[in-house]
């Protein structure tokens, strides 16, 4: 479809560049110049897709800005200076242009239309937006983050969250209730507190079904970053430019870190996948695979780390029990 818009706008400008050159005789010229213009607008069209418009407006405004600095300089110059008074002219604002220029493009990327909007009503700049997802609202960590001082700001939350919310609280499952419910009851919490301002909005996006798709565009609109517990919707995110705040990343970067050889004490909940193996959690919910440790199931024994895997789910941690680690110590060493 967009393919078909395109070449339509390429022949609709030759057509044009054919009939204004028929008309002083010069058609080909015509027609070559309509479809130059054309293919220009083309380009156009597909090169703002991929820039940022608050960038492009950032750059204009430094510019003009620039060149009014330039000529405020040049104002008292016409007074002493009149030959040299072109070359001066020119350096100045070739220079004050271009230093706006690039100045507009590195602070214009917080810059979006609709904060455009709230500055000319006098209600001024929104910085540091955030978007809820319903899954880190229903995970409910976040009201700790914040209650601990560590996130802080403004939390949009649309209605198609608080939507997708409800029908969850309604469910006819009994876990689903829950969920949505508890989700319903850490949004209450959030908007309790002093260090963040929870605002819901009406905007929507009525030609894009999923939810995920509709939280990418919101955050693209309101150049704002997305809080979220999804793997699926932060990577997506990320290829389109959105800034994504992922809780899961947050609380495995903040585990402490364990390293091969190092000791602890767990307890052995249960038998593990593989055979002989045991299985304890630390209080974080790392998960600690005990070679050989079915025989310790439900005891409490002091292990040693083999290894320390990272995956997208968490960390895993591989041990042995301490008697049996420090036995093939021996064995080693001899």
């Amino acid at each position: 479809m967009l393919i078909t818009v395109r070449l339509a706008v390429l022949c609709l400008f030759s057509l044009s560049g054919y009939l204004l050159g028929l008309k002083y005789g010069y058609e080909i010229a015509g027609a070559a110049a309509g479809f130059f213009f054309g293919s220009v607008a083309v380009a156009a069209d597909v090169l703002l897709k991929k820039v940022n418009m608050g960038t492009v407006i950032g750059g204009i405004v430094g510019a003009a800005l620039g060149l009014l600095f330039a000529n405020l300089i040049l104002a008292p110059l016409r007074m002493i200076m009149k030959e040299e008074l072109v070359e001066v002219s020119f350096a100045l604002k070739g220079m004050f242009g271009y230093g706006g220029m690039i100045i507009g493009l590195g602070r214009g990327k917080g810059i979006t239309i609709p904060g455009i909007f709230r500055l000319l009503s006098g209600k001024g700049m929104e910085e540091n937006l955030k978007i809820l997802d319903t899954s880190v609202i229903i995970d409910g960590r976040i009201a700790d983050v914040c209650e601990a001082g560590f996130i802080e700001g403004t939390f949009i939350v649309p209605q198609f969250i608080l939507q997708e919310l409800q029908y969850i609280a309604d469910a006819q499952d009994s876990t689903k209730r829950a969920r949505g419910r508890r989700g319903l009851d850490v949004l209450h919490k959030i908007q309790k507190m002093a260090n963040i301002n929870v605002r819901i909005i009406e905007e929507d996006f009525p030609k894009i079904k999923e939810v995920d798709s509709k939280l990418v565009a919101l955050g693209k609109l309101m150049n704002a970053k997305i809080i979220t517990n999804d793997f699926n919707l932060n990577k997506v995110a990320q290829l389109q430019g959105v800034s994504v705040l992922n809780i899961n990343e947050l609380a495995n970067s903040l585990k402490p870190v364990v390293l091969p050889g190092e000791m602890m004490r767990v307890f052995v909940l249960k038998e593990g996948k593989e055979y002989n193996q045991g299985v304890a959690y630390l209080d974080d919910g790392t998960m600690v695979v005990v070679e050989n440790g079915r025989k310790f199931m439900s005891k409490t024994i002091d292990v040693t780390v083999t290894s320390v895997l990272q995956t997208t789910a968490g960390r895993m941690i591989f041990s042995k029990a301490r008697e049996e680690y420090e036995k093939e110590e021996v064995r080693a060493a001899r």
